[in-house]
């Protein structure tokens, strides 16, 4: 018999929905009820793609022992954190406060008024490694709290004030060139140097800060900093991480050295990384980061594209099979696919070996050298892939998230360009166009739908930055001022709802839903923080209309995560490559000229295909009203059109030549 659950719209809870557990979705109902039983809460966060999730929910919430357990004394919440990202983010503070770690499933034990007073991840459900029971630990704390109540309710307590904790202080001054280069210094001292990337395993891809060091090595014509980002883009495109017969990028790699992925797909990962790959490509001509920029791009619209036009938020890492069963190979299975010449031929260029780099002696692809003969390997993918395809294939989550599908927008908008493939511009518009009916609502936005159909959760600040963002990217590679406006209106309610009166930002709106703790984080998790995020749009906003308000807004932004960039550079990459901009200039191009003609569009792709930091387009007609101030008197040249360049207020001589137009974008 179904839960409640079965009335949710986050296929994360619909996984649940058949559960024996008795599971609440997160709201005033479910606390009323705890106080009117006097309960503690059992909170458990996680989501669709999430393995240990799944493990978990197997082993315990689907056992009927288990189950009674919880039911009798607690009542027990789930949450999906992609759609209550506000939620994760306090209840995951709490979990690092507690334990000195994070990760899903987010187990909390709450009081009624939802204070945690226990927290952890995965439990098992018999004692192992030193870890009790989950049934174990369900009645101890029970017992505890009918024989210690005080003390969960002052650990509650002491957590709430823990929480509500200042924010390390700004860095005092503006953006300098000195600055950034020692934080660029402390993100080097990290590099693996053998594998690439930085740190040790796990390895997660690097993208916000990827895209910081892309635009210093631009700013600055640091070689060694581009050596760096060409090493890590390198081998994760040859690694595991990247499904090498499919497109796109794996979660994270659970080794050094890339080599077997944590199968799940993220479309925030691929978005970013879509966009790294396209930027490492743009400036550096290199061919791997082209196809691996059509690659994912490919996989986007393949794989994740929903019926609607938005792009779902993950695949699943496991399939009734087992994790990455279905994207694993033996020699044999190569063998009997294509043949033994073309499954040995394709065994040597793919490194699968008779012992194995994963479980059971199959291999993950990885893919070390390009192929000698490019047309075998084109039908081998082919036939390799249509085969994975008769596989059990993994999950989708098919909600359509706000913020990361701006993410996608954005990225691929500029590849539609870049690349000369309109079907991923688009897209992109599709994509826009589904946000804007039906997830903007009284001027703000929704944080997801599903089937077309809005959720109830409120959009968060990383919605509105990043879909405001996303915005002012197509505007800039169309010319088309339908979407200024909406662009507009969503920075108004960042900075009208979600600004903290110092120079930051709240992930929440002033308001929403009031939680234990206003959550409020500079940090990027794999996706960048909607603070950099907030800052990033805004500078953008700044410089295709000259509004002071929102470039003071977007700089006062950077102090925190500058602040913090000196001992955690990782950490704060979006803001810091916001920083890059901020420096530069950003440069701002205005081309003039009929759209239909040749050469504006030749003026308008080279001014797109700089890799200045931050460099912003518009594009309009000679005498037509301006969509933003950078238009405004702006005339052609000898009839002809032209690009003008300025920056930090100063502009160069009109252009109508492209090659001279790239010239002063590289200066």
């Amino acid at each position: 018999m179904a839960n409640r659950l079965a009335g949710a719209t986050s296929p994360y809870l619909l996984q649940h929905a058949l559960n024996p557990v008795d599971w609440w979705e997160w709201g005033p109902e479910a606390f009323a009820e705890a106080k009117r039983r006097d309960t503690p809460i059992l909170l458990s966060v996680g989501y669709a793609a999430c393995h240990w999730c799944h493990v978990m929910a197997h082993e315990s919430f689907e056992d009927p022992a288990t189950a009674a357990v919880m039911n009798e004394h607690f009542v027990c919440i789930k949450v999906d954190r992609e759609e209550r990202p506000d939620v994760d983010a306090v209840y995951m503070n709490a979990l690092q406060a507690m334990s000195g770690h994070g990760g899903w499933p987010l187990t909390a034990f709450c009081t009624p008024d939802g204070a945690p007073f226990h927290t952890g991840t995965y439990f098992p459900p018999q004692p192992r490694h030193g870890m009790p029971s989950f049934p174990q630990l369900c009645l101890a704390i029970a017992q505890a709290w009918q024989e210690q109540r005080e003390h969960a309710e002052d650990v509650g307590r002491r957590v709430r004030e823990a929480l509500d904790r200042r924010l390390p202080a700004a860095s005092e001054g503006a953006v300098t060139a000195e600055r950034l280069t020692e934080v660029v210094g402390g993100v080097l001292a990290r590099v693996d140097r053998t594998h690439g990337g930085f740190g040790d395993a796990p390895k997660f891809p690097p993208s916000t800060t990827l895209e910081h060091l892309l635009r210093h090595a631009a700013r600055t014509g640091r070689s060694d900093v581009l050596g760096v980002v060409s090493h890590t883009c390198e081998a994760m495109a040859r690694g595991g991480m990247y499904d090498q017969l499919a497109g796109g990028f794996a979660r994270y790699s659970v080794d050094r050295a890339w080599v077997v992925p944590h199968f799940e797909k993220m479309l925030y990962d691929n978005a970013l990384l879509l966009t790294a790959y396209l930027h490492w490509w743009r400036l550096t001509g290199e061919p791997l980061g082209e196809r691996v920029a059509r690659e994912t791009a490919d996989f986007l619209l393949r794989e994740l594209r929903t019926p609607e036009g938005g792009f779902a938020a993950s695949l699943d890492a496991d399939s009734v099979e087992g994790e990455g069963a279905f994207a694993v190979w033996t020699p044999a299975q190569l063998d009997e696919v294509l043949g033994p010449d073309d499954g040995r031929w394709a065994a040597r260029l793919l490194g699968v070996t008779p012992e194995g780099t994963f479980e059971h002696g199959a291999s993950v692809l990885q893919r070390h050298a390009e192929p000698d003969e490019e047309p075998r390997w084109q039908r081998v993918r082919a036939g390799l892939l249509a085969h994975r395809l008769t596989r059990p294939q993994p999950g989708r989550d098919d909600k359509v998230v706000s913020s990361w599908n701006g993410l996608a927008i954005r990225a691929l908008a500029e590849a539609g360009v870049l690349l000369a493939e309109p079907r991923y511009l688009a897209a992109a518009e599709d994509a826009a166009t589904l946000l804007l009916r039906l997830h903007l609502d009284g001027g703000r936005l929704r944080r997801a739908s599903r089937d077309g159909v809005g959720g109830a959760p409120a959009g968060v600040l990383a919605d509105h930055a990043d879909v405001g963002a996303a915005l002012l990217t197509l505007y800039q590679v169309t010319g088309s001022a339908r979407w200024l406006a909406p662009a507009e209106r969503l920075l108004d309610v960042v900075l009208d709802h979600f600004d903290d009166g110092d120079g930051g930002f709240f992930d929440t709106a002033d308001d929403a839903e009031v939680l234990m703790h206003r959550p409020q984080d500079p940090t990027d998790t794999p996706a960048p923080s909607g603070w950099a995020s907030a800052a990033d749009a805004l500078l953008t906003y700044a410089a295709l209309t000259g509004s002071a308000r929102h470039r003071q807004a977007a700089e006062a932004a950077l102090g925190v995560p500058l602040g913090l960039a000196g001992t955690h550079p990782s950490a704060v990459g979006w803001a810091l490559a916001v920083a890059e901009a901020v420096l530069d200039g950003p440069r701002e191009v205005a081309v003039v000229g009929v759209p239909d003609d040749d050469r504006t569009a030749l003026l308008h792709r080279a001014a797109l295909a700089s890799a200045a930091p931050g460099c912003v387009v518009a594009m309009g007609a000679p005498g037509a009203e301006p969509a933003v101030p950078l238009l405004d008197g702006r005339r052609l040249l000898d009839g002809a059109p032209a690009a003008y360049v300025c920056r930090s207020f100063t502009c160069s001589l009109p252009t109508t030549s492209v090659t001279a137009l790239e010239e002063q974008l590289r200066s």
